[in-house]
C-alpha cells in the first residue's frame, strides 16, 4: 500500500488550525460608559468610530495606549467573526485652537505643522505594528457634511446663529445632555472652562455650556476659513465628528471609542448633534473609553513635564514588549 506523504499549503494549514482553536459562536462583551454596564457587540456589521489624534505635537503613550487597544479590539472581532464586515473610520483634527496656537507659537503655517505631526504619529503606530482603520480620514475633508448637519439643527431650533458668522449649539435642547459622562451642571461648566475652544464666557451664547458649531472668521490673516451660508469661518470642534462618522458609517454606529478624557465634552456633543440632527437614538450603541496613562501616580500631561513619548521608547524596547506591556492593563482602568 502506498503511504506517500499529503502536502498541504500554508493557508490550508492555518485554515485547520482556525477550525480548532476559533470557537464557534463567542459573543464580545465591552464596557458600555453610557449605560455603566458590560453590553454585547450587537449582531450585523460592525461600524467602529475612534476619535484620533490632533496632530500639533509628537506621538505619547496615552496615545499608544488608546490606539494599541483598538488595533486590538477590531484584529479580535475580524478574528472571532470573520463573516462580518467591521468598518474602522479613524479622524485626524486638522483644524483645530490647539493647531493654529501651537503653529503660531513655532512660527510655523498650520497644514505644514498638521503635515509633519501626522507622518510622525503615522510612523510612530506603524512601528507599534498598529494596523491602519479601513478610513483614515482627515476633518477638513468634511467641510460640506458639517455644513449639512449644521443647517439640520438650524431647522430644529437646537442651534442659533450670533454676529459675525458664528453658530451655536443650543444645549438646552437636549434635556439628556450629561447623560454620558453623568457629571453636574456645575461640574460640566468647571471642565469647559479649561477647555481652549470652549470660551464659556462669551456674551454671544444664550447658555455657557452651548458649543460653537461654526466659528466666524476672526479676521487673523494666519486663520483657514472656509464660505457658509453664514459667512466665511471654520468648524467646531465636535461637529468634526459627528460629520465624518455620518459621511463613513451612516448616522448610527456601533461602537463609538476614544481616551476618557474625551468624553465630555466632546463625545457628549457629538451625541447631542447627531441625535438632535438624524432624529435616532442611540447614536452609538456602545460607547468604549479607554483609561487615561499615569506615570508615578500622575495623569500625563505636557503641565506637568512628564509626559512619555512613543519615539522614545522605541529607541530602547522593541514594539511587541510595548504593545505587551499595554495590553497587561486594562483598557477600562487607569
Amino acid at each position: 500500500m502506498s503511504t506517500r506523504s499529503i502536502r498541504i499549503t500554508r493557508a490550508e494549514r492555518q485554515h485547520a488550525v482556525d477550525c480548532i482553536l476559533r470557537p464557534a459562536h463567542v459573543p464580545l462583551f465591552l464596557n458600555d460608559t453610557l449605560s455603566a454596564t458590560r453590553k454585547a457587540v450587537p449582531e450585523g456589521p460592525i461600524k467602529l468610530y475612534v476619535c484620533g489624534v490632533t496632530p500639533y505635537d509628537t506621538t505619547h503613550l496615552g496615545h499608544a495606549f488608546t490606539f494599541v487597544h483598538f488595533d486590538t479590539l477590531v484584529r479580535a472581532m475580524r478574528w472571532l467573526a470573520p463573516d462580518r464586515q467591521v468598518v474602522y473610520v479613524q479622524n485626524v483634527t486638522d483644524i483645530d485652537d490647539s493647531i493654529l496656537q501651537r503653529a503660531r507659537t513655532l512660527q510655523m503655517d498650520w497644514r505644514s505643522l498638521g503635515d509633519e505631526q501626522l507622518e510622525q504619529y503615522l510612523a510612530d503606530m506603524r512601528d507599534l505594528n498598529v494596523a491602519e482603520p479601513t478610513h483614515l480620514v482627515r476633518a477638513t475633508a468634511s467641510i460640506p457634511t458639517m455644513l449639512k448637519i449644521i443647517k439640520l439643527l438650524l431647522e430644529r431650533e437646537a442651534a442659533y446663529v450670533v454676529d459675525r458668522g458664528s453658530v451655536f449649539f443650543r444645549v438646552r435642547s437636549v434635556p439628556t445632555y450629561g447623560e454620558l459622562s453623568k457629571l453636574s451642571r456645575e461640574a460640566m461648566l468647571e471642565i469647559a472652562s479649561q477647555q481652549d475652544d470652549a470660551d464659556v464666557d462669551d456674551p454671544r451664547k444664550e447658555d455657557p455650556l452651548d458649543f460653537a458649531l461654526w466659528k466666524g472668521w476672526s479676521g487673523q490673516t494666519d486663520e483657514p476659513c472656509w464660505e457658509s451660508p453664514w459667512g466665511s469661518g471654520r468648524p467646531g470642534w465636535h461637529i468634526e465628528c459627528s460629520a465624518l462618522a455620518y459621511q463613513y458609517l451612516g448616522e448610527q454606529v456601533t461602537i463609538h471609542g476614544g481616551g476618557a478624557d474625551l468624553m465630555f465634552p466632546h463625545h457628549e456633543s457629538e451625541i447631542a448633534e447627531s441625535e438632535t440632527a438624524f432624529q435616532k437614538r442611540p447614536f452609538a450603541q456602545i460607547w468604549s473609553h479607554v483609561a487615561m496613562v499615569r506615570k508615578d501616580g500622575e495623569k500625563m500631561s505636557k503641565s506637568l513635564g512628564n509626559m512619555v513619548f512613543v519615539r522614545e521608547l522605541l529607541r530602547n524596547y522593541s514594539a511587541d514588549a510595548i504593545r505587551l506591556n499595554l495590553l497587561q492593563h486594562h483598557y477600562h482602568e487607569v
